[in-house]
């Protein structure tokens, strides 16, 4: 079975959230700033060589209007030729392939998806599903890029409600930029004293 990693560019004060324009963030993107090329390729060597993604409606959209015409590189090579899993309602749209639909049910068809292939199945963006998927045990590793801002407002990656759980740090990394990569392996329950 392959492993759900999710990735996550995300402030001190856990938001994930991007302004694109069309959202009430007041900030655009925060993240710009602190991008260096040696944090692209400490990202595109977390992801590995293959991977398949699992995508959120919004976050593919964004993605496909960037990824296909970006230069080649270890990154963008590597999204583009991933499978994109998309929750979708529209299925028939998903233009930037290969991709196919998660169905109907994200958790039966994120067991379904994560029950074949060999390569990892990587989640980057969306709160609510990551929620949903920690929330039903489906999710192995997750991976911060922890940005040295804190913005007060916005959507955050573990929203109230997210169910509690234990994780056991693998690995951790600080970029000259300040932006700190630190990787977990999920391992159950919360473990309480």
């Amino acid at each position: 079975m392959r492993k759900l990693r999710i990735f996550e560019h995300i402030s001190l004060d856990g938001v994930i959230q991007i302004s694109r324009g069309d959202d009430r963030l007041p900030y655009t993107d925060w993240t710009g700033p602190y991008r260096t090329p040696a944090g692209r390729d400490v990202v595109a060597a977390a992801q590995g060589e293959r991977f398949d993604l699992l995508l959120g409606r919004r976050t593919y959209d964004i993605w496909s209007d960037y990824w296909p015409k970006a230069p080649s590189g270890p990154l963008s090579d590597g999204l583009n030729a991933a499978t994109k899993y998309v929750v979708t309602h529209r299925p028939d749209s998903l233009a930037w392939g290969p991709s196919e639909s998660v169905g109907p049910d994200i958790v039966e068809g994120t067991r379904r998806i994560k029950s074949r292939g060999n390569t990892d199945l990587i989640l980057w963006g969306s709160s609510t599903l990551a929620s949903t998927l920690l929330e039903h045990g489906l999710v192995d590793d997750i991976l911060l890029i922890v940005y040295p801002v804190l913005l007060g407002t916005g959507k955050r990656l573990f929203a109230e409600g997210t169910p509690p759980r234990s994780f056991e740090l693998v690995s951790t990394r600080a970029l000259p930029s300040g932006i700190v990569v630190s990787s977990y392996k999920a391992t159950g329950p919360l473990k309480a004293a």
